[in-house]
């Protein structure tokens, strides 16, 4: 695993957790906050996937 590839899970995560919190105290602003850092996470974890790919086939 790469920093990518964390920093994506942890912020994908994070984002989840937000967004159940703002569905519980009925904050729209804070469920597309959660929604915001999830698809950033997904895209920064994606982008960790394809560099750790790249690294693979390099080596071949």
């Amino acid at each position: 695993m790469n920093k990518n590839q964390v920093k994506g899970a942890l912020k994908d995560v994070a984002g989840k957790v937000q967004e159940k919190a703002g569905q519980l105290v009925g904050s729209k602003e804070q469920q597309v906050k959660g929604l915001g850092k999830q698809i950033s996470g997904k895209a920064e974890k994606k982008l960790g996937d394809a560099k750790e790919t790249i690294k693979k086939d390099t080596k071949k």
